[in-house]
């Protein structure tokens, strides 16, 4: 067994002072004086947080530690797409090294899971699953990582994809990915097709990016409502980014509601500035998982981005105007405990059982961690420190 450790005068979730006893890759108790032989470590009286998680990210593609790209990509997404897919190589994004920088940042910021969408398709074949397979298995016991097979530059409009992805499931993909049914691939039932069966033979869950807005999104949508029901498989599906429930006819976003809760269907936003995007809280209220994260940071998409999941919560929290204290720790609240539910993540929080997975923070109030994101003090994962004073003890190649 291993030596327990005592965290003593620190504050679960903002709560009262406390301590917290760590044995074991577990919290064992709370409220308890350190045992004999026990490591005590002073926890000043900092924040405590369960480890945050980016439910949406895409590990292969971000040009972190690289030089800085001059972005004069058109604006349609298809513009995006084939854009990456011709810079991928001129610029070596190594998958695997590319990956493993944004994961050790990652865990320096208290990330504790990721769920990486990585690219499938019939260029670069299966070289970003494998180099972000190579990344996952490196950093194990400093951060743990799901991968969907994703189909980038479409399904079915590049013969050889769906042979790529079951060959990705094979090797041990987590999650069958989708793109745009009717948008990307413009056969919405061949696509739902394609994915389910996918998702059927190998027994994995399913994660579409949805881009598509307004009435053509709600259509979508609806098919993958309908299609989830026919095969009761509700709370295996997650529609990412899901604009059209942004769209200002509140009737029908308030019928795909009620289908989503229906079917169980998880939505992830990452609180977008430029689209509409769905109501955390209408949507939390009636019900419906919510779950959000990073998606693409530094890449030839765009600019921006950094895998700090606070500022994610704070961009999410601007985005839905929270300025309340008590919205902003529903927008936390999203960025863990909602991302762990659609994740499916066991034993995961701050209470007795629960694994040790947490970062300390000096801050006074969860909305004031959120707007102040200060450097994260300690970062553990599994019971050992990953991270202290806002670096990560792993290094990146």
């Amino acid at each position: 067994m291993e030596n327990a450790t005592l965290y003593t005068q620190v504050r679960p979730a903002g709560g009262e002072l406390t301590s917290v006893l760590v044995r074991d890759g577990r919290i064992q108790a709370l409220g308890v004086a350190a045992p004999a032989g026990a490591t005590v470590v002073e926890g000043g009286g900092a924040l405590m947080l369960p480890g945050l998680i980016d439910a949406h990210a895409h590990l292969d593609k971000t040009l972190y530690g690289m030089p800085w790209y001059r972005n004069e990509v058109g604006p349609r997404l298809i513009d995006k797409i084939e854009n990456e897919r011709a810079e991928k190589k001129r610029l070596d994004i190594d998958p695997y090294r590319q990956s493993a920088r944004q994961l050790v940042m990652s865990i320096a910021d208290g990330t504790s899971h990721i769920r990486s969408h990585v690219d499938v398709d019939t260029d670069i074949g299966l070289g970003a699953i494998e180099g972000v397979m190579r990344a996952r298995e490196q950093y194990r016991d400093q951060i743990d990582v799901e991968i969907v097979a994703f189909p980038q530059s479409g399904l079915l409009i590049r013969p050889g994809t769906l042979e790529l992805m079951d060959e990705a499931l094979r090797m041990g993909a987590d999650v069958v990915g989708g793109l745009d049914p009717a948008g990307m691939d413009r056969d919405p039932k061949g696509h739902l097709d394609a994915i389910f069966a996918l998702a059927s033979k190998h027994g994995k869950p399913i994660d579409i990016h949805l881009h598509e807005a307004g009435e053509l999104g709600a259509f979508s949508m609806q098919m993958t409502i309908d299609r989830v029901l026919a095969l009761g498989m509700q709370g295996k599906v997650t529609l990412s980014h899901s604009f059209c429930l942004g769209m200002p006819d509140t009737q029908a976003v308030d019928a795909l509601t009620d289908g989503l809760l229906q079917a169980g269907i998880h939505i992830m936003t990452t609180g977008s500035a430029s689209r509409p995007v769905p109501n955390v809280a209408r949507l939390r209220a009636a019900g419906v998982s919510i779950c959000t994260g990073n998606d693409g940071m530094r890449d030839t998409w765009g600019p921006y981005g950094k895998p700090d999941m606070l500022e994610r919560t704070m961009l999410v929290g601007l985005r839905n105007n929270f300025r309340r204290d008590d919205e902003l720790a529903l927008a936390l609240d999203v960025a863990t405990y909602g991302n762990a539910r659609v994740m499916k993540l066991e034993d995961y929080g701050l209470t007795p059982g629960c694994h040790a997975d947490f970062l300390l923070v000096d801050a006074e109030t969860v909305a004031e961690a959120i707007v102040s994101r200060p450097v994260r003090k300690l970062v553990v994962k599994r019971g050992r420190v990953v991270a202290r004073d806002g670096r990560a003890l792993a290094e990146a190649p």
